[in-house]
């Protein structure tokens, strides 16, 4: 029964903390590049399968080490971000394929949330809280920075710090998301929602708060429907989330 429970608000968790974090994604105009970042954990994840740890504790490690290391690429060499994440990406993917194979594979790809225990259930209950903390205290420096870093420098924001402070904060909802999506489907959470939000909200408190509700409700709809249709829940998220879209283009613009 805990671990029911602890999934379902873990699942909300997570939708929380992927609203909040895609909607900077899509200002930033790196919706193809954050896709990508997620299958950087594969490879941590064949290495957790071989030496037999938790797979979430391999993809989380993996992904804040390919974070720091694009980060660090693009710092000292200024590559653009999508050129780095692009070849990061693909030896990531091919390492990940070479040394995780069969069911692990497909459960990686597309999440387990069967398989949820309750230590990886605490884990990310405790890492969704900190990625939902930190947006909500750094939403007006981020915002700062996507417009002007020269202004953010001279407001005294490191504007280097808190870039590479909101790459773990992603990198770190990807993990959150790995048991329950997968790293192919939960980059779609990320940017869906916040994709949605950008063309219905007003300001960028209105942008999360959309983007929050579109994530959670498409979450909860999914796994509900998952569990009355017996089929995989990732897939019936990510497709609600992309009617809600959809949707959205009802809605005109202001000329």
């Amino acid at each position: 029964m805990f671990l029911e429970l602890g999934s379902v608000v873990l699942a909300i968790s997570m939708a929380t903390a992927a609203g909040l974090v895609g909607c900077f994604a899509v200002m930033r105009r790196m919706t193809l590049a954050a896709d990508a970042i997620s299958h950087v954990a594969l490879p941590g994840v064949g290495i957790a399968l071989l030496l037999h740890f938790q797979p979430v504790v391999g993809a989380l490690a993996m992904l804040l080490f390919g974070t720091v290391l694009i980060w660090s690429m693009q710092e000292r060499t200024g590559i653009s971000t999508e050129t780095i994440v692009g070849v990061v990406f693909s030896v990531a993917l091919a390492i990940g394929s070479l040394i995780t194979s069969g069911e692990e594979l497909i459960d990686a790809l597309f999440g387990a949330p069967a398989k949820l225990t309750g230590s990886e259930t605490a884990l990310g209950l405790l890492g969704a809280a900190v990625v939902v903390i930190f947006i909500l205290k750094a939403r007006h420096s981020l915002l700062v920075s996507l417009v002007s870093p020269d202004i953010a420098l001279t407001a005294g924001i490191n504007v280097a710090r808190l870039n590479l402070l909101y790459l773990l904060a992603f990198a770190l909802t990807v993990a959150l998301g790995f048991r329950y999506l997968g790293v192919l489907l939960m980059g779609s959470l990320i940017i869906i929602p916040a994709a949605t939000a950008r063309r219905l909200a007003r300001n960028l408190n209105h942008m999360l708060s959309i983007s929050v509700a579109i994530s959670v409700i498409s979450t909860v709809m999914g796994s509900y429907a998952g569990s009355l249709l017996h089929r995989d829940t990732g897939p019936l998220i990510i497709t609600g989330a992309g009617a809600l879209f959809f949707l959205s283009l009802v809605k005109r613009q202001p000329q």
